[in-house]
């Protein structure tokens, strides 16, 4: 595999929950080790958790307060949503109902009055507010913004290719035949007949590839899809193909371009409003190539039709460093023994394959025959 497929993080997975449960069991079992009575202890743990209950209802008063300026651009004007946005009603209420039955059922045989330990708690729940202690951490947020798919790389990635990798990767292959008959010696192997997009975690994107790599040299481009969109009127969507030099002067030949809405990701971490940071930057520009590998790789009319060539370009890096990298993806594509899709596997093989292409893969021989790839 590619080295740089490590850069690249997966999805949070549910460890942190199993820590909890584990955690949860722990903590049990070391109250059940104490050797305490029951009734302290059940005492104690609903006084604790009748606390964290009224932080949470305090939490959403405080909030109320602000967002009941905000009722008729927010809201429609309706209290009732205010109201629901602030308090999760849903869990909460039954919740702080339970606990606050069973906490005045314990409290009667305690010296101090009810009004007394509610005081207390909400004092101590309301410091918690003022000092800030109840935000959560980076990575709750990291999380909660993944979950929810509302981070700046989820929609550019959906941007992307709603509005132009879903128009113009169907009619790749057929831009590469048409290309290929007129000139036959320049697109051979058909398993690079690939929209390769770059995605540089950088988001350095270059406007002109040669003078990114001068490996890279600008050949030609391939057949123009006119559509209307937009109300605009005959948009033309257009590939350029480059000439790979690799280190013996070999040109390969391959249609690549950048993924565009890395530069927007670039231009937020240099604008100051934006409050993008590169480390922001770098977070995106890595789940923006996940997302957008997810949602080609789900996306049925754009199987086989790109290739996906993520990098990080060191400060220290070769010249040649990215005419390599694509080099690594086309010798990997052309010295692959099938071809393989990178959306969904038709099941019947009848359609991938013609009765002719069938009997040439079956050695007339007894003896064992190598599997050959060319192109």
């Amino acid at each position: 595999s590619h080295p740089t497929a490590l850069l690249i993080p997966k999805a949070r997975g549910r460890q942190a929950q199993r820590a909890v449960y584990l955690l949860l069991v722990l903590c049990a079992a070391a109250l059940y080790l104490t050797g305490e009575p029951l009734k302290p202890i059940f005492h104690s743990f609903t006084s604790h958790f009748v606390g964290l209950q009224i932080g949470v209802l305090l939490k959403g008063i405080c909030y109320l307060v602000e967002e009941i300026f905000h009722l008729q651009s927010r809201y429609h004007g309706s209290f009732w949503r205010a109201l629901s946005a602030c308090f999760p009603l849903h869990w909460h209420r039954p919740m702080l109902l339970a606990c606050g039955s069973a906490y005045v059922t314990l409290v009667n045989g305690d010296r101090q009055p009810l009004s007394f330990h509610l005081a207390l708690a909400s004092l101590c729940q309301l410091l918690n507010l003022a000092l800030g202690i109840h935000k959560p951490s980076a990575v709750e947020m990291s999380e909660m913004s993944e979950r929810s798919k509302r981070n700046v790389a989820h929609g550019l990635a959906w941007s992307y290719y709603i509005g132009y990798l879903k128009i113009v990767l169907p009619r790749v292959k057929k831009s590469m035949e048409e290309f290929s008959r007129a000139n036959p010696n320049v697109l051979a192997c058909r398993e690079t007949w690939k929209l390769h997009i770059l995605v540089p975690l950088s988001c350095d994107v270059y406007d002109d590839l040669e003078k990114a790599d001068s490996n890279i040299q600008y050949l030609t481009d391939l057949t123009e899809t006119t559509l209307t969109r937009a109300g605009t009127k005959k948009r033309v969507y257009k590939h350029s193909l480059y000439a790979i030099r690799d280190e013996d002067n070999k040109l390969w030949h391959c249609a690549v371009e950048y993924a565009t809405p890395l530069q927007s990701l670039y231009a937020m971490s240099q604008d100051e409003c934006a409050a993008f940071s590169r480390e922001d930057r770098l977070e995106q520009a890595k789940l923006f190539y996940r997302t957008l590998e997810e949602i080609l790789k789900g996306s049925k009319e754009c199987a086989g039709t790109y290739r996906l060539i993520v990098y990080e370009e060191l400060g220290n890096a070769e010249t040649h460093f990215l005419s390599r990298d694509i080099l690594w993806h086309l010798r990997q594509q052309r010295h692959e023994e099938y071809a393989v899709y990178e959306g969904n596997q038709p099941h019947n093989l009848s359609t991938t394959l013609s009765s002719a292409e069938l009997n040439l893969q079956i050695s007339e021989s007894d003896l064992p025959q190598p599997l050959r790839s060319d192109c």
